[in-house]
C-alpha cells in the first residue's frame, strides 16, 4: 500500500509540474509573438535567388538547403497544400518531428516566430514569415487510399498523393519508406472543435499566401503538392506552388525566432551543443 500511494504522489507531483510548464509556455508565447505577415510578400533581390521550382499540381520536389538559407514557399498561382518533409543531410537518422514540435512548444498552431523541431531535440526551421498561420501538423498528407474515397471513380497518374509522392522522393536520396517523417501540410487550414473533430477553415488561407522558412542545419527537404485529404473540393485540381530557396545570412542577436519562447531558446542551444 505505501509502494501504491508512493506512486501516486508522484504521478500527481509530475503532472502538476507538468501544467506548471505548460502554463508558463502558453502565457509567455502570445506576449512574444507577433502576428501574421503582412501581403503581399516582399520583393526577393535578383542576387539572393539560389534557386526558384515551381511545383506542378500533384508532383513533388526535393532540394537541400545550407543553414541560414531560406525556403519562401508562396501560392503564386492560387490556392494550393504543400506537404513538406525534412532530413537532417548529415545524418539522416535525424528527421522533422510534429509530435515533438507541438509538445515541446504547447500548440499545434504554426506561425511566425515559431520553430519545428526535429527528432533530436534540435530546430530544423524558423518561421521567420508567415501571412496565414493555417497550417496542419495533425493528418498529414493524402494517400492512395484517401484519394480513391475522396474522388471515386476517378484514376489513373493524375490523381497523385503525397504518401507515393515522398516514397519517390526518399528513394532517390538513398533512403528507405521508413524514413519518412510525418509531413507537416503547409496552407491547410485545419482546426480542431471542442468535441476534437478536424475541421476545414477554407477562410484562413487566400491567394498570395506565403511562408519562409529559414533552415537551421544542412538539410534534405521535400515537398509534395497533393489536396490535403479534408479538403472538399470535389475535383482534384491542385494549383502549382512557388519554391525559391534564398541564400544565406546571419540571423540578427535578437532574432525573433530565437529569443521568443523559452523552449525554443533550449532548441538552439541543442543545435548550438551538436556544433562543437
Amino acid at each position: 500500500m505505501m509502494h501504491i500511494r508512493r506512486s501516486e504522489e508522484e504521478i500527481a507531483a509530475n503532472r502538476a509540474r507538468y501544467e506548471e510548464h505548460q502554463q508558463q509556455g502558453l502565457n509567455s508565447a502570445p506576449q512574444a509573438l507577433p502576428g501574421k505577415s503582412e501581403k503581399p510578400a516582399p520583393a526577393i533581390a535578383e542576387d539572393r535567388i539560389i534557386h526558384r521550382e515551381i511545383i506542378p499540381g500533384g508532383w513533388y520536389w526535393s532540394t537541400r538547403v545550407k543553414a541560414n538559407e531560406v525556403l519562401r514557399i508562396a501560392l503564386d498561382e492560387g490556392f494550393s497544400t504543400l506537404s513538406l518533409i525534412a532530413w537532417n543531410a548529415a545524418d539522416t537518422t535525424e528527421r522533422l518531428n510534429l509530435p515533438d514540435t507541438v509538445k515541446v512548444q504547447w500548440t499545434t498552431g504554426l506561425g511566425k516566430g515559431r520553430v519545428i523541431f526535429s527528432d533530436m531535440g534540435k530546430v530544423m526551421f524558423s518561421i521567420v514569415e508567415d501571412s496565414c498561420g493555417a497550417h496542419d501538423v495533425l493528418m498529414g498528407g493524402s494517400t492512395a487510399s484517401s484519394n480513391a474515397k475522396k474522388y471515386p471513380g476517378a484514376n489513373g497518374p493524375a490523381l497523385r498523393n503525397t504518401r507515393d509522392n515522398f516514397v519517390l522522393l526518399a528513394t532517390k536520396a538513398g533512403l528507405d519508406k521508413r524514413d519518412i517523417p510525418a509531413a507537416l501540410a503547409l496552407f491547410a487550414p485545419v482546426r480542431v472543435d471542442a468535441e476534437g473533430k478536424f475541421l476545414w477553415r477554407p477562410e484562413l488561407v487566400s491567394d498570395g499566401d506565403y511562408v519562409d522558412l529559414r533552415a537551421e542545419m544542412d538539410m534534405i527537404v521535400g515537398f509534395s503538392n497533393c489536396p490535403h485529404p479534408l479538403d472538399p473540393n470535389p475535383v482534384y485540381a491542385p494549383n502549382p506552388v512557388t519554391v525559391t530557396r534564398l541564400s544565406a545570412s546571419e540571423p540578427v542577436a535578437d532574432d525573433l525566432c530565437r529569443t521568443a519562447t523559452p523552449e525554443a531558446h533550449r532548441g538552439f542551444e541543442n543545435n548550438a551543443f551538436a556544433a562543437l
